[in-house]
């Protein structure tokens, strides 16, 4: 039977990468998948694969950052089901790197909007409806950078520091009170765009593909961990 058989996920950056890959596996798994990201096309693409290797989604076209968009959408997601099962939140912006110094502050300012305001928006517009959930996961994406920072990430390293003590507060706050289980998982060196765009000169054959990333988080979700849960997908073998 699959394992998600009947839940309800919602997967943000779903159109590429890391996000589209775990979609793609929760559908495989029974779940119908919720997928959010700007690129409307992109999101048509890997619906029409999740149809025809047999699985359910709805594509929601959203820019995170936008005004009220994360409100409208969750009024949707609560407009057609009960509960939400399952959160994956992939989604992210990589500023240009640069020293701290020459950091543009509409870049940083942008940078802050989507890695951080956005995500404390989808936890507070989402938790009424995880808490209808009988056995509700959230997993959020972080980075290593987050906690061994290096020169010229600045912008982007302290935005997702910034969501990693926000998730972590969220995590003890309704550990007690609810049944949300909450996991903060690095998948370390991935073949991703964003990746590329940060080391061009990388061979993309020597990192591990993002399926290997969605694999051990579609078996994490399936798993009992304590919350708040930290790990590292490390280079598949």
């Amino acid at each position: 039977m699959s394992r998600f058989a009947g839940q309800v996920a919602l997967v943000t950056g779903a159109s590429k990468g890391i996000g589209a890959a775990t979609a793609r596996a929760l559908a495989a798994e029974g779940a119908h998948v919720v997928l959010t990201a700007r690129d409307a096309g992109a999101l048509e693409a890997v619906e029409q694969a999740i149809f025809e290797a047999g699985g359910s989604a709805t594509i929601a076209p959203l820019d995170l950052a936008e005004g009220d968009g994360i409100a409208r959408l969750a009024g949707a997601v609560a407009s057609r089901w009960a509960a939400l099962d399952i959160l994956v939140h992939c989604a992210a912006v990589l500023p240009e790197l640069t020293p701290v110094t020459d950091i543009d502050q509409t870049v940083l300012a942008k940078a802050v909007s989507t890695n951080l305001m956005a995500t404390q928006a989808l936890i507070a517009r989402f938790d009424p409806l995880m808490r209808r959930s009988k056995d509700a996961r959230m997993v959020y994406l972080t980075t290593s950078l987050a906690t061994a920072p290096r020169a010229y990430w600045g912008a982007y390293a302290a935005s997702k520091a910034a969501v990693e003590v926000l998730i972590d507060c969220y995590a003890q706050e309704v550990k007690n009170i609810s049944r949300i289980r909450v996991a903060i998982v690095d998948p370390g060196a991935t073949r991703t765009a964003m990746r590329a765009k940060a080391y061009p000169g990388e061979d993309p054959a020597s990192v591990k593909p993002p399926e290997a990333v969605a694999e051990r988080l579609v078996d994490l979700l399936g798993e009992q961990f304590a919350s708040p849960h930290r790990e590292r997908v490390n280079q598949a073998s």
